[in-house]
């Protein structure tokens, strides 16, 4: 790997520090994303050895695993795609009871539902997780417009691609493999019907979802779209957000709000091929939402998120809290934002310790008293300041 051409990703750190404490450290993520290329980078500055199980030579090596990673007991063995290797994970736990120490497995999956589970019941005690997203903007806000991070997502294939036209044409391709391969290893899918669905939640972006509305729709029930939403959230490709719950009197909306997670497969699904097409659509404003929130779980992915709407239309965006600490997060997709009645509403119900704009400007500057517009490159840092972090 050409390490001049290498993008610095923030989790870096964190998985270096989990090496160095922890026996097992597992990188969760959609498909390329970027793990494969992080791992091989740390890897590369310590005595390891790195398997593709998705590559048939490196899937052989394990067929008697136990063997092989016995005489592998010195380093660092980093295990890609692990979900391809589920019936492993007891074997690894019995390597770390037989002889603990730090940094002795890297693991990458690509499902995270199942790969949990079965990992967390085998590791319980050994293993610390960390999440990779595709890029965030901090991550390549140097290298990059801001236009054509929105427009191409965050996945290093269509975000670096050499034209617009080239990155549309990765996405596409992106789905109808995320569609009719990676899924297919779950009973009864239909990638026909999760496609349907899929474009459907990009037109619904940031809104709260009517399962028994959707199921109708495509003819199927309600519990089939619950199964689904699910599905896509545990492969990354989306995130619901649910309803603020803290101390209020007022009427809350109960259902959660979805959010696609990568703005580039979101504007691929709605058949957008650049900033041009984006601007003008509706779906502008949810789209910007969605980057908002990509970046605070990718910097923040410890802290719980949750919107803020009431019967009578009190909203905010974003509570991010942090124990007894909470932020209220509003995006605004124009460089000249301004709070609503029902915004301003809403911030006096929650009691943030800080309000925060999200908006597309170069710098931030100060609203009113405890009202920031910031911009998203300064967003992690002044929620990180506002939380005291």
């Amino acid at each position: 790997m050409n390490q001049a051409d290498y993008l610095s990703r923030i989790l870096e750190k964190p998985v270096e520090r989990s090496l160095q404490y922890n026996p097992v450290t597992v990188i969760l993520g959609p498909r390329q994303c970027g793990k494969s290329t992080l791992a091989k980078m740390l890897s590369a500055y310590a005595h390891s050895l790195y398997l593709d199980l998705e590559r048939p030579s490196d899937l052989q090596k394990l067929d008697d695993a136990e063997w092989f990673l016995s005489t592998q007991s010195d380093r660092l063995v980093c295990l890609d795609e692990i979900q391809r290797k589920p019936e492993i994970f007891p074997l690894l736990r019995s390597m770390v009871d037989e002889n603990r120490r730090p940094g002795m497995f890297l693991l990458l999956g690509s499902a995270s539902r199942d790969l949990l589970r079965q990992s967390s019941e085998s590791l319980a005690g050994r293993v610390s997780y960390k999440q990779l997203t595709p890029f965030l903007w901090g991550e390549i806000a140097q290298t990059q417009n801001l236009e054509t991070y929105l427009a191409r997502g965050g996945f290093p294939q269509s975000l670096l691609a050499d034209t617009d036209e080239a990155s549309y044409v990765w996405r596409r391709d992106f789905i109808t493999t995320f569609l009719e391969r990676d899924l297919l290893q779950f009973a009864g899918f239909s990638p026909a019907t999760m496609r349907r669905l899929w474009q459907m939640l990009a037109h619904l972006n940031g809104q709260t979802v009517n399962f028994s509305a959707l199921g109708s729709s495509l003819g199927v029930s309600h519990t089939t779209i619950r199964g689904y939403i699910d599905l896509l959230e545990g492969a990354f490709m989306l995130k619901q957000v649910p309803p603020f719950a803290g101390n209020t009197k007022k009427r809350l909306v109960k259902s959660p709000r979805v959010y696609l997670t990568d703005t580039g497969i979101l504007s691929a699904l709605l058949n957008l091929r650049n900033f041009e097409h984006l601007a003008g659509h509706p779906v502008i404003g949810s789209l910007w939402e969605s980057a908002v929130l990509i970046n605070i779980l990718g910097h923040f992915p410890d802290l719980d998120v949750s919107f803020y709407r009431t019967s009578s239309g009190a909203e905010v965006d974003f509570v991010v809290s942090d124990g007894p600490n909470r932020v209220a997060i509003e995006c605004k997709a124009t460089v000249s934002p301004k709070l609503s009645p029902g915004n301003f509403t809403a911030i006096e119900d929650i009691h943030p310790k800080e309000v925060l704009v999200a908006t597309p400007i170069d710098s931030g500057y100060s609203m009113k008293p405890g009202i920031q517009a910031v911009s998203l490159a300064s967003l992690p840092e002044a929620l990180g300041r506002a939380l005291g972090r």
